[in-house]
């Protein structure tokens, strides 16, 4: 499963890149206007971080207008993969677009009937989103399988992508359930390194090492 980083703070994605593991990032108008920035000249600072499919989303709710807005966006640079809704313009917009060689991740999926569509109208990225179908009574992770099980059956070329993954034990389901993509937020993603036996272990190594190389006198 690929590792994104849901961010579009520069420093997280600065030393998240530093470890070696990261394959993308996604962002949205929300993350985006958190930094303060205008839109294109974040997008291309992150593209200089993170070589990988970087995630930008289109502002506007009619098909048209994320259209022209998905072009845009994808001339920003070639790791732009525009973002566009799971609505019906932004389905009209998917097919266009995918249509004309833009990659499309197509976002705030909560059905498999919403990820069938997707596939259908070309969707380079598929996003369902799991803690928020959790924090509304459902098993956010039953999505994915859903998903992965009906990509599977009719050959459907979409990744999925596990949105809205709030702990390990999220993003380790969603590795178990077959997505291709995992995003999260950088605290999750630290987060993954954790164990108590590690630090222990670790711990150990360095006194059994200090015990017998520091105490033992130097011979000459």
């Amino acid at each position: 499963m690929k590792i994104f980083l849901d961010t579009a703070n520069l420093d997280e994605l600065r030393k998240g890149a530093s470890w070696g593991i990261l394959d993308g990032v996604t962002t949205n108008p929300t993350l985006i206007a958190k930094e303060g920035r205008p839109l294109e000249e974040h997008i291309r600072e992150i593209c200089t971080i993170v070589d990988g499919d970087i995630s930008a989303e289109v502002v506007s709710t009619e098909a048209p207008k994320m259209i022209r807005e998905g072009r845009e966006l994808s001339r920003i640079h070639k790791n732009v993969v525009v973002k566009c809704p799971l609505t019906r313009d932004g389905i009209m917009a998917t097919s266009t677009l995918s249509k004309e060689g833009i990659r499309v991740n197509v976002t705030l999926c909560f059905s498999a009937a919403q990820a069938l569509l997707a596939a259908k109208a070309g969707a380079y990225i598929i996003s369902p989103f799991v803690g928020r179908l959790d924090d509304v009574g459902y098993t956010g992770m039953d999505l994915v399988r859903s998903i992965t099980q009906i990509y599977r059956n009719y050959g459907f070329k979409t990744q999925i992508l596990a949105a809205s993954l709030r702990s390990p034990l999220h993003v380790v389901d969603a590795a178990l359930a077959g997505a291709h993509i995992g995003t999260m937020p950088f605290k999750v993603l630290d987060m993954l390194f954790n164990h108590p036996l590690t630090d222990k272990g670790l711990e150990q190594f360095q006194k059994d090492w200090n015990k017998v190389f520091q105490e033992t006198p130097v011979t000459r």
